[in-house]
Parts: C-alpha cells; sequence; structure tokens
C-alpha cells in the first residue's frame, strides 16, 4: 500500500501560515507522523497556482496516495484536481464561482500573510474560468465543511455545488472556519489517509 499524502491547498490572499494549514500539519505530526504534509505557497495568479499544483501531483501521485484539503480558492482548485486525478478532497468554505468573486479585487493587491504586492487583471478572472468545474463527476470524493455566516461567500452556492456529497453545514461562523480544530482527525479518515 502507497505511503500517504496530504496535500493542503490555501485560498486567495492566504498561504501556508494559515491557520487551517497549521492545524493539518500540527495533527498530523503529533497523531499521524506517517503522512507526509504538502502545504505548497501558491502563486498570486490562477494558471502560475494551477501549474504549481499540478508539477506537485506529477512529483508524488506515483508513489503516494493523495487527499486534498482545499479552502476558499483552494477548494475551487481541489475541483479542479479532482476533475483529472480522482482525487478525495475536503472543501472548506469553498469558493464555487470565484471568477464572479474576484472581479470585485481587481487592481493592486497585498498578500497578508506574505506582503506579496501583485496587480489582479481581467486575464486572470480568464484563467480562473479554464479551472471551472460545472458539475462534479462524484461526489462521494467530496465532504462540504461550510459555515452559514461565511462573509465572503454565498454559503448556498456551496451546498447545492456539492449536492450528493457528504456536508457538514454549521450555522454561523465565518469564512475563516470557527473551530476548525474540531475536525483534522474526521478528514483524515474521510481522504482515507
Amino acid at each position: 500500500m502507497k505511503p500517504s499524502l496530504l496535500l493542503y491547498i490555501h485560498g486567495f490572499n492566504s498561504s501556508p501560515l494559515s491557520l487551517k494549514a497549521n492545524v493539518m500539519r500540527e495533527y498530523c505530526e503529533q497523531h499521524r507522523p506517517d503522512i507526509k504534509v504538502v502545504i505548497p505557497r501558491l502563486p498570486c495568479f490562477p494558471e502560475q497556482a494551477a501549474q504549481h499544483l499540478l508539477d506537485i501531483v506529477n512529483q508524488y501521485k506515483d508513489d503516494y496516495q493523495i487527499g486534498l484539503v482545499g479552502s476558499s480558492l483552494g477548494g475551487y482548485l481541489s475541483m479542479w484536481l479532482n476533475a483529472q486525478f480522482s482525487f478525495k478532497a475536503a472543501v472548506v468554505n469553498p469558493a464555487v464561482k470565484p471568477y464572479e468573486l474576484l472581479t470585485d479585487y481587481l487592481g493592486e493587491q497585498e498578500n497578508p500573510y506574505t506582503n506579496e504586492r501583485y496587480v489582479l487583471e481581467t486575464q486572470h478572472i480568464d484563467q480562473l474560468k479554464q479551472l471551472d468545474t460545472p458539475v462534479i463527476k462524484t461526489p462521494s470524493d467530496f465532504w462540504l465543511l461550510q459555515q452559514t455566516e461565511d462573509e465572503v461567500l454565498d454559503y448556498r452556492q456551496a451546498v447545492a455545488h456539492f449536492a450528493g456529497a457528504k456536508q457538514t453545514v454549521e450555522q454561523g461562523g465565518d469564512h475563516s472556519f470557527v473551530d476548525f480544530e474540531r475536525y483534522p482527525a474526521q478528514i483524515i479518515e474521510f481522504l482515507a489517509l
């Protein structure tokens, strides 16, 4: 049996320093040191981020059983990877149509984690559209973790998009997913790592 690899995919203007990424890494270090945890720092632009993820997957897919955890825009990228490789994924407050949302963010950006400055342009929205997964072929590959008071995304979009998938929809919370620390063990079990 192949060893396990957890690929954590962070969201827009986030980084490997995000709280959820560290919750997953620390859980695995303490309870499942057999799992290799990969938390890449993704490039700011969708096409480059997607290529970076493909490079990682191609590096490890022959030797490891890969499971995904994707937060926000990382959830969108997890759907895209699932469509190609059938990886199981836990998606946390995922962005279903980020190309609609991010039109409000066109212009100069600064990543609060890395202080990296860049300009988000229309071409980057087009790149996001190229990664769209309008239909999930195998809903059972996904576990949606969603809080209803997400101030960034309309939680109902994700609930509808992941119809047929395992869903945990909690009242309240916010986009960061309050008390995510409750879930690492169950996520690892769901991903069969």
